[in-house]
């Protein structure tokens, strides 16, 4: 395996919606796809079940790992920079307590904060590496498994959210938020950019100045909530009443 797949000084930007990107979101798509029309047979075979549990557990894992000793051996690991305090590290951390607990608390706030964050990671990735570059593979691998793994909850495990999970979540974060800003504070980070936006052009730069862009987040958050809700629950709901 060549040097340049793990160095971090590779130069070769990512390239937005080039084709290794495409095959990577088309890959997670069809995963999706799988896990949904399979969801009835998975959900009788404990054993198959179970099997799918530790593999969505282990890819989580094991991304988060292999990213941590990426720093490491490439001596780039800073707590200013590098500690899983952004929104979708934490998330995955919460898919894999979810996984190991079956926490319905957990299931709700990787569900809305999890996929509401990582499909946005996904489709507009954060990432200065491209295909084959090592970071490029586990960081798609990592937002495609937090999303899985809320969908395995909801299809297998048949966890279902209400309006006042929707609050919950939302009460939770803005308690996360509060903690990781002091964190920011005492190491004087940026984490989840609650001090300022990134020096690199962003979504944020639509959303207004600092403070006001959090501001924006909190209204974004709510109406992507939202929206999961509505296509995952309340519209499939009035299907199955039409139907009936």
């Amino acid at each position: 395996m060549p040097d340049s797949f793990f160095s971090s000084s590779v130069s070769g930007p990512f390239a937005l919606f080039s084709p290794a990107h495409l095959a990577s979101l088309g890959l997670f798509l069809t995963a999706a796809v799988l896990l949904f029309a399979f969801r009835r047979s998975i959900r009788t075979s404990p054993r198959l079940a179970f099997a799918l549990r530790l593999i969505l557990l282990a890819a989580l894992t094991v991304s988060e790992a292999s990213l941590h000793i990426w720093y490491v051996t490439q001596q780039i690991w800073n707590a200013r920079f590098t500690l899983p305090l952004e929104l979708c590290s934490l998330m995955l951390l919460a898919a894999i307590l979810m996984l190991i607990t079956r926490s319905r608390f957990l299931a709700g706030l990787v569900f809305f904060a999890g996929i509401g964050g990582a499909l946005q990671a996904l489709i507009t990735p954060n990432l200065a590496f491209d295909y084959p570059h090592f970071r490029f593979i586990q960081f798609f691998v990592a937002h495609a498994a937090i999303i899985l793994s809320a969908l395995y909850m909801v299809w297998i495990e048949r966890f279902r959210p209400t309006w006042r999970t929707l609050l919950t979540v939302m009460l939770s974060l803005n308690a996360i938020a509060l903690a990781v800003y002091l964190l920011d504070r005492l190491l004087d980070a940026n984490y989840m950019f609650l001090r300022g936006k990134p020096d690199s052009p962003s979504v944020l730069d639509m959303l207004g100045e600092y403070p006001l862009y959090i501001l924006a987040e909190e209204l974004l958050a709510l109406l992507t909530f939202t929206t999961l809700y509505i296509v995952f629950f309340v519209i499939p709901d009035a299907l199955r009443r039409g139907r009936g």
